[in-house]
C-alpha cells in the first residue's frame, strides 16, 4: 500500500477550503494510506472526515525548539511517503521537502518538485483555483463534491431555537480592520426578526458580551462549540452572517447560507468562501450600513 502525505498546517479559513481538494486526493488515490499534517487545532475536525487514515499535529514546530524540529524530521523521513501533496505551499512546507527525502513525489512550488506548480498567475487566483491547478499538475482531473455529512453531530445540549440566524463577530485579532464594529451586530440582531445565535472560539467572549450588552436575549454559545459542533450550529442555522473568518468559511461549507462581510485586508476575490453565500465589501468595512447588511440577509435568507 503506498504512502501518501497531504500537508495543511492553518488557518481554518484556508483548511476549510482545502476540503475539495482533500477529497480529490482520497478519490485518486482509494487504496493509498493518506497521512494528513496539520496542527493541533485542527486535528479533530481532520479526524472526524473520510479522507484521512492518520493524523499528525506535530506540523509546524518552532523553528527555535531544535528537538521538535528534529521529531518531525526524521518522523516524514522514516514514513516512506511515496507522493507528498503540499497545500500549505508555504516557505516552511516547501522546507518539509528536505525532511521527507528525494525519492517521494512531490507536489507543490517546493525547488526541484516533481509535479511543480508552475503557474506565473497562481497568486492571482482564488484559492480554490489556484488549488485546483496545482493538483491537475500533479495528474488529478477528477474534483468530487466533498461529503459534508460527517459535519453531523450531536448538539442537542446547546437549547437552539427550532429557526435562527447565526451571527460570527470575531476575526483576526490582529487585523481589527476585518471586523464589522460590535454595534453595527448589535442592531443588526435587533431587526433581524429571528432568534439570534452567537458563536465563536473563546477569544471571541469579550466581544459577544459586548454585543449581548448592547442587544440582549441572544443564545451566546462563544467558546462552548468546538469546530465541529460550530458546522452542526451552522447546518441548522437559517442564515450566517459574518466576517471574512474561519468561523464564516465553515459555516458556508456546511451548507449554510452564508453573508461575508469583508473589508479592506483580505480580497473576497482571492479567498472568499464558496458556496451559497453573498459578500459585501466596504473600505473600511465600518463603513458597510446596518441597512445595506439587514438588505442583503432578508434576499439570502428569502425572508
Amino acid at each position: 500500500m503506498s504512502r501518501i502525505l497531504v500537508i495543511k498546517l492553518a488557518a481554518l479559513g484556508d483548511f476549510v477550503q482545502a476540503f475539495g481538494p482533500f477529497a480529490a486526493i482520497r478519490a485518486h488515490h482509494p487504496q493509498a494510506r493518506i497521512t494528513l499534517l496539520t496542527t493541533k487545532p485542527f486535528a479533530a475536525l481532520a479526524e472526524a472526515s473520510p479522507w484521512f487514515d492518520e493524523v499528525w499535529s506535530d506540523g509546524r514546530p518552532d523553528w527555535l525548539d531544535l528537538r521538535a524540529v528534529l521529531r518531525l524530521a526524521l518522523r516524514l523521513r522514516q514514513a516512506g511517503f511515496a507522493r507528498v501533496y503540499d497545500l500549505q505551499t508555504s516557505s516552511r512546507s516547501s522546507r518539509y521537502r528536505l525532511f521527507v527525502g528525494g525519492g517521494a513525489d512531490w507536489s507543490g512550488i517546493a525547488r526541484g518538485a516533481s509535479h511543480p506548480d508552475a503557474d506565473p498567475g497562481r497568486d492571482s487566483l482564488h484559492t480554490a483555483e489556484r488549488q485546483r491547478g496545482q493538483l491537475r499538475a500533479a495528474g488529478i482531473t477528477d474534483f468530487p463534491a466533498p461529503a459534508l455529512d460527517w459535519l453531523a453531530t450531536d448538539i442537542s445540549g446547546l437549547d437552539l431555537p427550532e429557526r435562527f440566524a447565526l451571527m460570527l463577530p470575531g476575526a483576526s485579532p490582529a487585523r481589527p480592520g476585518k471586523r464589522w464594529p460590535a454595534a453595527h451586530f448589535a442592531q443588526l440582531a435587533a431587526r433581524l426578526g429571528r432568534p439570534v445565535v452567537l458563536c465563536g472560539g473563546a477569544a471571541e467572549i469579550p466581544l459577544a458580551r459586548e454585543i449581548m450588552a448592547m442587544t440582549p436575549g441572544l443564545l451566546d454559545l462563544t467558546g462552548r462549540t468546538d469546530l465541529r459542533q460550530l458546522a452542526a450550529v451552522a447546518r441548522r442555522a437559517s442564515l450566517a452572517i459574518g466576517n471574512d473568518s474561519g468561523p464564516t468559511h465553515l459555516a458556508a461549507a456546511a451548507g449554510c447560507p452564508t453573508l461575508a462581510l469583508f473589508g479592506g485586508e483580505s480580497d473576497p476575490a482571492l479567498c472568499a468562501p464558496r458556496g451559497n453565500v453573498v459578500v459585501l465589501r466596504r473600505l473600511p468595512l465600518a463603513g458597510l450600513s446596518v441597512e445595506e447588511v439587514l438588505q442583503a440577509a432578508s434576499g439570502l435568507s428569502g425572508t
